[in-house]
Parts: structure tokens; C-alpha cells; sequence
């Protein structure tokens, strides 16, 4: 199912909630990404957020769509550096979303929105500071 304006906080709750679950093949839990990562993803999509509200057309301009491609990078290089955000990357599909957004300010601001509701649910469900 494809995350929508109607969809993302629940797809974003569900996300979360199979992270919390993961079991390795032993049956132990594996741990989730820790807040303090997550919010600084977070940071970084939410820069981009305020340079796109500040703009009013729907096609992005080149130098956000730039900032775009490189937060992918920065998605992607996180991934390998920590098999828990790459847990995160995978299950909730990032890597695709951000492919996804096409130089269009919708389906930015949708990915933002997104973004904010998986730190929200990975608070309320788990709340590890680490």
C-alpha cells in the first residue's frame, strides 16, 4: 500500500510497531533505531521542510531537489552504518519515498508529515533515548 495524505499515520504506526516486534532467529527482540537517531533524520528532512513551505510552486526548485537527492544519500548512508535505522529504511520504505517525490512539493511535505509521525510513534511505543 502506497503512503497517502489519508494513510501515513497509520502506515507510520504500523511501521513502528513491527520494528518493536522484530525478532531475531533466536526469538530475541532486536532493537529498534533509537530516538536520538530518528530525530536527527528528522532534522535534516525537517531543514528541507522549511525551505519548501517557504516556496509556492509545486515543482521544487533545483537547489531543493538537490538537498533531496542528498538526503537520500545521507537515508542510505545511515542504513549501513546502523542495521537498526536500516531496519527502519527498509520497513518503512524510505529510500522509494524519497525517489517518489519527483521534484514535487506535495509529495514532499507529504514525506515530511511521514517522517514526524514515525518519531511520534517510535516515542510513544518505545522512547529510547540511547
Amino acid at each position: 500500500m502506497q503512503v497517502n495524505d489519508q494513510n501515513y499515520v497509520d502506515m507510520a504506526e504500523k511501521v513502528i510497531i513491527r520494528l518493536k516486534n522484530k525478532k531475531d532467529r533466536k526469538g530475541r527482540n532486536i532493537p529498534m533505531v533509537t530516538t536520538s537517531k530518528l530525530r536527527n533524520l528528522l532534522t535534516m528532512t525537517a531543514d528541507i521542510h522549511n525551505e519548501v513551505m517557504s516556496q509556492t510552486e509545486e515543482k521544487l526548485e533545483g537547489r531543493i531537489t538537490s538537498r533531496i537527492e542528498y538526503l537520500r544519500v545521507r537515508f542510505l548512508y545511515e542504513a549501513g552504518r546502523e542495521d537498526s535505522v536500516r531496519d527502519l529504511v527498509e520497513e518503512a520504505e524510505i529510500i522509494p519515498f524519497l525517489k517518489g517525490i519527483n521534484g514535487n512539493r506535495e509529495n514532499y511535505l507529504l514525506f515530511s508529515k511521514y517522517m514526524e509521525a514515525l518519531v511520534a510513534f517510535h516515542k510513544y511505543h518505545d522512547g529510547r533515548e540511547n
